[in-house]
């Protein structure tokens, strides 16, 4: 079953990664920057990396974040990578404090400073929860990470906590909305695991 998955292009984003990834899989994703293609889609992938702000206020510059709102309440499948999971919580405090889409309560902060920062490279990831998006995938795998930042919900969304110092919630999943704060484009073998187990999800469900 032939699914159209849109990787939204807001200018910031490791968009042609994603994009190789899901051909790897046998599926065809597609850019999409306006409005109309994203609410045209059957499911949605916000990659992300640069800052917080930036983010922000490209999505709105480009009346993304409507589009957005949209998608979430219409359960389209959504999965949002690195700063596309980030985006999605109520505030970060980085360089400042700005607001995000606030579709999961909750903050993202800096490591602390007794860490390396950036945390950037393989890491293990550990299932605090079944969700279909680690579907196939051994606890402990060892993903891809590349951010000074984390995220910490204010609702029972974690799905996968990482040791780095402590440990921190790096995956999470609310409904139709699922996100990774490592890169599954960038892991290799489990990497194309998650985006099959996402796709396989949507098709699933259209």
């Amino acid at each position: 079953m032939m699914i159209k998955i849109g990787i939204i292009d807001y200018g910031r984003g490791n968009i042609r990664s994603v994009e190789k990834a899901f051909k790897e899989i046998g599926d065809k994703a597609v850019l999409v920057s306006r409005s109309a293609d994203v609410k045209a889609c059957d499911a949605i992938i916000l990659p992300g990396v640069g800052a917080f702000k930036d983010c922000m206020e490209n999505l709105l510059r480009l009346n993304l974040v409507d589009a957005l709102y949209d998608i979430f309440e219409s359960r389209v499948p959504f999965l949002g990578i690195c700063l596309g999971m980030q985006i999605l919580f109520s505030r970060s405090y980085e360089f400042g404090e700005h607001k995000g889409l606030g579709v999961i309560k909750g903050e993202v902060i800096r490591f602390e400073s007794n860490v390396k920062i950036p945390h950037m490279g393989w890491n293990e990831v550990n299932k605090i929860k079944d969700s279909p998006l680690l579907k196939d995938i051994p606890d402990g795998t060892y993903f891809y990470f590349d951010h000074s930042y984390y995220v910490l919900p204010d609702e029972d969304v974690t799905i996968t906590i990482t040791p780095y110092n402590k440990k921190f919630c790096s995956a999470i999943q609310k409904d139709n909305i699922f996100a990774t704060q490592f890169h599954p484009e960038k892991s290799q073998k489990w990497g194309l695991q998650l985006l099959r187990n996402f796709s396989n999800f949507c098709k699933e469900r259209c």
